[in-house]
């Protein structure tokens, strides 16, 4: 998915009928405002960021038949950016306590940056529904494996880069950098649970075969696997270079707004969302 791609993101007619419909049911020519919404960027993105979409949003449990992923949760980021910035501060928080943070100044400017708002959007949209792969590879001369992995599978993804070609490396670089920054944002409990046990605090014992992970690996292992995105040729193909490079220098920023949309929107309803 290029820049190009965010840059011309189009909504779907039933998106347009959306937004419409809730934001300014009171329109005669409908068709008119469609028209508008598509071709003006800072109109599209007033509509978007309406607080009657935000509610009606909320409010609907089958809100998926009605809207596409991309757009629920680019409505979801903007309401997060803008109660952020009435808040003034973010949480950091450990095993015994929550912190205020005064770094909504940050995080918020982070986010008028309108190609890595729609970036997360369509990353957390791609969370919605795993895929299932099977890879072959020639173990000798005259016998292949076959392994089946899943695109939310960290360990699995991490140990075919080095199996795959240069070309293949990119989607694999974005989708691990993907997954650290959606655990550590949206599932940030399961990153700390999955590491040590909640109430003694003591880790957890290492499985065979599987990678422990911490908290501050996930971090550490994004910010890499952005760097090695933003590296790949084919990021200055698609002109992703710069998001790339962003998420990397500011992954910490680029958390918040989705914790506080785990923690404040989604908080009850997250793994109904992505399973």
């Amino acid at each position: 998915m290029s820049l190009t791609h965010f840059k011309r993101l189009r909504l779907s007619e039933s998106d347009l009928d959306f937004l419409v419909e809730t934001a300014s049911p009171e329109v005669a020519d409908k068709t008119k405002l469609k028209h508008i919404l598509r071709e003006d960027e800072d109109f599209r993105v007033s509509f978007v960021g309406d607080e009657k979409v935000f509610t009606r949003v909320m409010d609907d449990e089958e809100i998926f038949l009605k809207i596409s992923p991309h757009l629920f949760f680019e409505i979801l980021l903007r309401k997060a950016s803008q109660d952020l910035a009435e808040l003034g501060y973010t949480l950091e928080k450990n095993r015994s306590m929550s912190i205020p943070v005064f770094d909504t100044k940050d995080v918020v400017e982070l986010m008028t940056k309108d190609t890595l708002l729609l970036y997360l959007a369509d990353m957390l949209s791609s969370f919605m529904k795993t895929q299932n792969y099977a890879i072959s590879f020639r173990a000798q001369e005259g016998m292949w494996h076959k392994i089946r992995f899943s695109d939310l599978d960290i360990h699995s993804l991490m140990s075919f880069c080095g199996a795959v070609g240069e070309e293949q490396r990119f989607a694999l670089y974005k989708r691990i950098a993907d997954i650290c920054l959606f655990i550590l944002g949206m599932f940030p409990e399961y990153a700390e649970r999955d590491y040590r046990y909640p109430f003694s605090g003591q880790l957890r014992p290492q499985l065979r075969g599987r990678l422990r992970i911490s908290p501050e690996d996930y971090e550490k292992e994004g910010r890499k696997f952005y760097q090695l995105a933003a590296e790949h040729h084919s990021a200055k193909e698609l002109e992703l270079s710069e998001i790339f490079w962003v998420l990397h220098e500011s992954f910490e920023k680029a958390r918040k707004p989705l914790n506080f949309i785990s923690a404040h929107y989604l908080q009850y309803s997250k793994h109904r969302f992505f399973g």
